[in-house]
């Protein structure tokens, strides 16, 4: 049985007392309310990682992940965080290929790929995330793209490498416009991923990858979403930043 998973990204948000007051939140209604094996991540801004980290403690039911990590290993990239920096901080978790990230910072599938290569030498656990733009989607071409991008970022690897996985599909034209996959949209595009993940992997190797819906998750959709047969749980954006929506998130998994 593949492992259910409810990750927020907070993006470029909260100040640091902000960050610590929602995750003072986060972990007192999810020990009062939440039951069942889902896994829990939050991932705010790099500067607050460590601290955050601290304050979640080693047995709390809350991991946590950072929202991206530089390909390289070390060297003159001023501004930039490595696996290895990440790996030194005890951070498990790193978001590799967002929708912002491949827009705003053009980030390419070969530049992905080694960004996944460098998270697993650092024993980090990728969430890849892929999807398509609305043009894509009205020309009918997402499923192409979405599997181009699984190529790029994820087929260089063996199968043991890829059952240390996550994918996120995330379509971008619902990211933050309010707009929600349908679940028939939703179950097709991650059973379309899962059957791209079988032909090249195999299926006791795809049946093992946990696929997230990252498309405008909120409390009042999360079930319906979270019952579809091939979606393992959800990649939230906005509402991770409120404790309660997040929390009702997280029980509907």
């Amino acid at each position: 049985m593949r492992q259910r998973i409810v990750a927020g990204n907070w993006k470029m948000n909260t100040t640091l007392l902000e960050a610590k007051s929602l995750t003072a939140e986060l972990m007192g209604m999810v020990g009062d309310e939440v039951r069942g094996d889902v896994k829990i991540i939050i991932c705010p801004p790099y500067p607050y990682l460590h601290a955050l980290q601290s304050q979640l403690g080693k047995s709390a039911r809350i991991e946590i992940g950072a929202q991206n990590c530089n390909e390289h290993a070390s060297g003159a990239y001023t501004g930039e965080v490595s696996a290895g920096m990440l790996k030194s901080m005890e951070v498990p978790y790193v978001i590799i290929g967002h929708s912002e990230r491949r827009q705003y910072f053009f980030e390419s599938g070969k530049q992905l790929a080694q960004k996944i290569d460098g998270a697993l030498a650092n024993g980090l656990k990728p969430i890849f995330c892929c999807g398509e733009p609305l043009e894509v989607r009205e020309a009918g071409d997402h499923e192409t793209l979405v599997k181009e991008q699984i190529e790029e970022g994820l087929f260089h690897l063996n199968a043991e490498a890829m059952k240390k996985i996550v994918i996120a599909y995330e379509p971008v034209w619902a990211i933050g416009t309010g707009k929600t996959a349908t679940t028939a949209q939703a179950q097709e595009m991650h059973l379309v991923i899962r059957k791209h993940l079988v032909d090249k992997f195999g299926e006791e190797t795809a049946n093992m990858v946990p696929i997230l819906y990252g498309g405008s998750v909120k409390p009042d959709n999360a079930k319906e979403i979270f019952s579809c047969a091939d979606v393992d749980g959800g990649l939230v954006g906005g509402a991770s930043l409120k404790s309660r929506d997040f929390v009702e998130i997280i029980k509907s998994a």
